[in-house]
């Protein structure tokens, strides 16, 4: 099984970061599962993006201007031979669109992770970076139809724009008071938000035993469900993502010329 975990932005990781993306991926699957780390183009959202990581204030609109960029790679990723594609980060930019675009599954790790959670207990809370992700996460969430299963949002007030492996003890307090301040609301898990944070710096083993409830691997849940779906030979409905036939071959023929 081979599976592009496609990056949101074109700025490319680390060779270290990358290395440990792929050994924490394969830590999550199954042996013979092959993982492929993929950048989209800038199509014009990358001075956006700059911009609002400059300010702290990450409120969605660049996902929006990186989406033509990220149904392009899913196309890609397709006609290349990619059995799925997870979209790698937890706000699921680009994935509604590309699904349209392509058969093999695109795995958002939000909306997977909402499902997750929802199928192993009543209420949950989300944790997020930033408190401009709290709009855009909410929207996502009514979007989804999962609101009833949310009893609340906090955000940690970091973001990395660059290293954050030297903050991982103010991570781990940061979350835990507001992780407890959500279970104290009534939150029986917790889905943490922000994947360059989770579980790149701080892992949910060890957030668990303070808080006394689950806390929800994105990055696990979506390595599981795009296996699952592999293996079981099914993708999206196309009734609900119609995606004309010859669709990705025209468009890979179109873009060759």
């Amino acid at each position: 099984m081979r599976i592009m975990f496609l990056n949101h932005s074109f700025h490319r990781h680390s060779p270290e970061l990358e290395a440990h993306i792929i050994e924490l991926l394969k830590s999550y699957a199954s042996p013979d599962t092959i993982f492929e780390l993929g950048y989209p183009e800038d199509l014009g959202g990358g001075e956006v993006l700059s911009l609002l990581e400059q300010r702290k204030a990450l409120s969605g609109l660049h996902h929006i201007l990186e989406t033509p960029a990220l149904v392009k790679k899913a196309i890609e990723a397709e006609h290349l031979g990619f059995d799925a594609v997870i979209q790698s980060n937890t706000f699921d930019p680009g994935v509604e669109a590309s699904r349209l675009a392509v058969r093999i599954p695109v795995i958002g790790l939000l909306r997977a992770s909402l499902h997750f959670g929802a199928s192993i207990c009543d209420r949950f809370g989300l944790i997020v970076p930033l408190e401009t992700h709290m709009p855009h996460t909410m929207r996502l969430v009514q979007s989804y139809g999962m609101a009833p299963f949310v009893c609340g949002i906090r955000t940690v007030g970091l973001y990395d724009t660059g290293d954050l492996s030297g903050y991982h003890d103010v991570v781990i307090e940061r979350t835990l008071a507001v992780g407890k301040e959500l279970v104290a609301q009534g939150a029986q898990a917790i889905i943490p938000l922000g994947g360059k944070i989770y579980p790149y710096v701080v892992t949910p083993p060890e957030l668990e035993p303070h808080l006394g409830v689950p806390v929800i691997n994105t990055k696990a849940v979506g390595v599981s469900y795009a296996e699952l779906m592999v293996r079981s030979k099914i993708s999206h409905s196309a009734k609900a993502y119609p995606c004309p036939a010859g669709l990705n071959a025209e468009l890979v023929s179109q873009r060759s010329k």
